[in-house]
């Protein structure tokens, strides 16, 4: 029961019914106890209805849902809840990681132009870690693994080389953006479209 309280994921809808967040069931069931969210119940058939906390323990648990057990017997996990109140879309921004540079730069290497498969690029510090170069949004860019390597712990303008574009940090993105459904759960796809 713990792992199904603690592990599985909840998305959660503003209430104009916009992804802004994931929450654990526990969490989600916190909140429609409180009357903070409505749980949609989600048919096979793609109908939903919005459920208040009392009436979602009449629902029957299917065979497709998670559920955990209570004295009283099983009760569905839901899928989505509906927050009553908050109406924003919270923004952010991207973590600095591989995947965030990769994100920024379009897959496109920063000195030739060229579009990369992702075995073919790596991040590459404009001014080099051995110099004193910081792993920050303004000294990290997508490179070519074959350049980056013949660049080496050299500056671009040592090498002969030129960016396409100056590295800086992402704007702020709704938070939408990085909800991945990493689950695989059905009935998030037509939030997360």
């Amino acid at each position: 029961m713990i792992d199904a309280l603690h592990k599985a994921t909840v998305l959660v809808l503003n209430r104009n019914w916009q992804a802004i967040d994931v929450k654990t069931p526990a969490d989600a069931f916190c909140m429609m106890s409180s009357g903070t969210a409505t749980a949609l119940a989600i048919e096979d058939d793609g109908n939903m209805q919005p459920t208040k906390w009392a009436e979602w323990f009449a629902l029957p648990v299917r065979e497709s849902d998670n559920c955990v057990g209570t004295v009283h017997g099983g009760v569905r996990v839901p899928t989505v809840i509906v927050l009553a109140r908050y109406d924003k879309v919270p923004k952010r921004r991207p973590k600095l990681s591989g995947r965030g540079i990769w994100e920024r730069d379009g897959g496109v290497c920063q000195y030739t132009g060229k579009k990369l498969a992702r075995e073919e690029g790596n991040i590459d510090h404009v001014m080099p870690r051995s110099r004193g170069g910081l792993t920050t949004w303004d000294n990290c860019v997508l490179a070519d693994k074959r350049i980056n390597s013949r660049k080496a712990d050299r500056t671009p303008d040592e090498v002969g080389l030129k960016l396409k574009r100056k590295p800086a940090a992402p704007r702020d993105m709704p938070s939408t953006y990085f909800i991945r459904n990493t689950h695989g759960v059905r009935d998030w796809e037509m939030f997360l479209g």
